[in-house]
């Protein structure tokens, strides 16, 4: 078992190496402080993030410059309508034995084997292949034929959608959204931002990103945040929190019940504790706080919380309700 002490010693590791991947994602991206702490945050808790916002906001770049200084496997896959489950799992194709003259099947596998896979525009693609995808994101394998294979660990999935354009797109299920961990918004950058971005995309400068961590290092951090010890007031506060969503409970506020259709499952609650561990850890607290858990209550929550025909008609938004909940 691993001493306290040496577990101390690892998170000062750990919080200066996610000062050093910051800095080092800062001279690719501008902005984007908060959706960047939020996957890193995603990424050492285990979870899968879904990144929503118009297109232009460098949600791409973004995860493709965190491969970058992640010495880890990166594969992008751009969803589209006609793109089929075996495409993204691999497929079995015959070869010949040129020794022995015998065709056999041999399994190629798809770019889902790597440690970060970018599903581009995930709403793109029908239902089916959508579950292929999703699939391997819960159980971390893959099943082709008779035969199942194991995906390397880590196993991170971003993936991004365009919430504005919605002809010809298939919107993911309530139980496949439920797979992500966060539902990050990417906002428009402010002003300064914009002149700093206009500034250094039109001058021909080219950026080349070091590798901050590698493969053992992530796994490392990932087992240290699941040590961290969280009080039992903050576990009731993230259950607490997550049954007020639900309408059908009798402790549940009054506009939860007018606004609010179905409420968040115990997942919520697991990556709430999950999420502020991981916060806390990587600001060098050895145990999360009541505010950890409200920091990551809104990305956590958002894609859970499903509002229903009164909140539409009354102009309500789903971050509307859990920020007036918290």
């Amino acid at each position: 078992m691993t001493k306290p002490n040496n577990d101390v010693q690892k998170l000062t590791e750990m919080v200066a190496a996610f000062d050093r991947l910051k800095a080092e994602l800062a001279k690719a991206i501008v902005g984007q402080d908060s959706v960047i702490e939020q996957l890193i945050i995603a990424l050492l808790a285990r979870g899968h993030a879904l990144l929503v916002g118009v297109p232009g906001l460098a949600k791409t770049l973004l995860i493709k410059s965190l491969s970058e200084v992640l010495d880890l496997s990166f594969s992008r896959i751009q969803f589209t309508p006609d793109l089929m489950p075996s495409d993204i799992t691999g497929t079995d194709i015959i070869e010949e034995d040129h020794t022995t003259g015998k065709r056999e099947f041999r399994f190629v596998k798809g770019p889902v084997f790597a440690n970060i896979v970018l599903a581009d525009e995930i709403n793109r693609t029908p239902p089916k292949t959508q579950a292929a995808l999703l699939e391997a994101m819960q159980e971390h394998r893959v099943t082709a034929g008779v035969e199942s294979y194991v995906l390397d660990e880590p196993f991170f999935v971003l993936a991004t959608q365009n919430p504005i354009e919605q002809e010809g797109t298939y919107p993911l299920p309530e139980a496949q959204l439920d797979r992500f961990m966060f539902n990050l918004r990417v906002e428009y950058p402010s002003r300064d931002e914009e002149r700093r971005i206009v500034s250094e995309t039109t001058s021909g400068a080219t950026v080349s990103l070091k590798k901050i961590l590698d493969q053992p290092a992530i796994l490392e951090y990932q087992e240290l945040i699941r040590r961290v010890p969280v009080a039992d007031n903050v576990i009731d506060y993230a259950v607490d929190l997550v049954s007020k969503t639900r309408p059908a409970e009798d402790d549940a506020p009054d506009y939860i019940k007018k606004w609010v259709g179905w409420g968040a499952g115990p997942r919520a609650s697991q990556y709430l504790i999950l999420g502020a561990k991981t916060r806390a850890a990587m600001a060098g607290n050895p145990t999360p706080s009541i505010d950890d858990v409200k920091a990551v209550a809104l990305p956590v929550l958002r894609h859970r919380v499903l509002t229903n025909f009164n909140a539409e008609a009354d102009g309500v938004t789903v971050d509307e309700i859990i920020k007036k909940l918290l």
